[in-house]
Formats: structure tokens, sequence, C-alpha cells
């Protein structure tokens, strides 16, 4: 991603939505464009809010609507499938793999062919839900709390934090307003009012940070 690549997650269902939960949740947190974590599910937007029949059985689709983003081997992909048989995610990571994208996944059933599929698997076993077949339940949860794991830490190694602070975020309401003063106030052992204006004059807290020093 340095070098210019990109974060996709690909997934049907519950794991498709996580992961485009996590893709959108990068640019407000690290000030990242849109577009550098991408999350993608079968049955396109329509499915965010309204499940696609049979959408998840399509081997090529997966493929051909990662191709619409002009995927190439800088780019990384993660598959995402609870079971770890889903059709759309298997046949994408397979396409991705022969065209040399790296790839892993997010599974909670070790020994999957999505894990099969991939390079680097991530495998959580969860046990058995607690309704039987929903996996929105456990396996959803530690889908989630991977997938926080890995744009957490890309977005570290990338640069868009300052130890444990998110100098990188939009500005997008008054509470993170509040939140980048103050972080400007410690950072520069300020006042409130001398660290908002900074804030204010900057933009973005990293900005005024470095340029209030």
């Amino acid at each position: 991603m340095k070098q210019g690549g990109r974060l996709f997650y690909i997934g049907a269902g519950t794991s498709g939505r996580l992961g485009i939960v996590d893709a959108s949740e990068c640019p407000p947190t690290f000030g990242v464009p849109h577009g550098l974590v991408v999350g993608l599910m079968a049955g396109g937007d329509t499915a965010i809010r309204k499940a696609v029949e049979f959408a998840e059985d399509d081997t090529e689709q997966g493929w051909k609507d990662l191709e619409a983003h002009a995927v190439g081997p800088l780019d990384t992909l993660v598959g995402i499938a609870a079971s770890g048989t889903t059709p759309y995610v298997i046949g994408a990571l397979n396409q991705a793999r022969s065209e040399r994208l790296l790839t892993g996944c997010i599974t909670c059933n070790p020994g999957s062919p999505v894990a099969a599929a991939c390079e680097f698997p991530v495998e959580v076993n969860v046990g058995p839900e607690y309704v039987t077949g929903s996996t929105r339940m456990k396996s959803g949860t530690a889908q989630k709390l991977v997938l926080n794991m890995i744009s957490t830490a890309v977005m570290i190694q990338l640069g868009r934090v300052k130890g444990n602070r998110m100098v990188d975020m939009q500005l997008s309401n008054n509470k993170l307003v509040d939140r980048g003063t103050k972080m400007v106030m410690s950072e520069l052992d300020i006042t409130y009012e001398a660290a908002n204006a900074l804030l204010k004059k900057h933009g973005n807290v990293r900005d005024a940070i470095e340029k209030g020093k």
C-alpha cells in the first residue's frame, strides 16, 4: 500500500456488510482517501440493506466486481466468509491469486475452501453458533474484531496515527473538534483556546501540532 496499492474486502451477507463497515470507517478515523480501503459484497450496494437472492453462489461475479476497480498486483484482497464455503468469495480469491494480488481471508471454519484459496488465512474457531447457522452472531463478532485489527495495524504502519492518537481524523462534528483540540493542547502544552485556534487555522490535528511547534 505504501507503493500505491489498496486494500479490498469481499464477502456476502453479514460478512460482506462487515467489510463495508470497516472500509467506510477508515477515511473519517484515519484521514485516508475514499477508495484506499474498499468493501465489496455479493449483490452490490442493494444487498447492504436487503438480501439479494443467490448472489453469493456466483463464482465469477466477485472478480468482475473487483475488475470494476481496476485491481492489480499492488492491491490486497481479503475474503470474508464465516462458513469458508462462499462461492462468490472463493472465485474472487482464486482469480486474484492468479493475477498476483496479495490474498488473505477471515473465516470461522478451520480448513475451509476459502482458507485454501488464499495465501494468508485467518481462521477464528468460535464454535457452534447460539442459533444454528446464524453466523452474524459469534462469527460476525469475531470477524469484526479481526477486521479492526487488520485496518488499524495497516493504518499505523502507513503513519496515519501518532502514538495512539487519530491525528488524521476528519473533524466532521463538534465532538471530534473538541477531541482534536485536546490532542493539540496536550501535545503542545498550550491552552484550550490556543489549541482550538491552531486547529481551526490548519484544519487537522497533525498540521496543527507540526506547525504549531
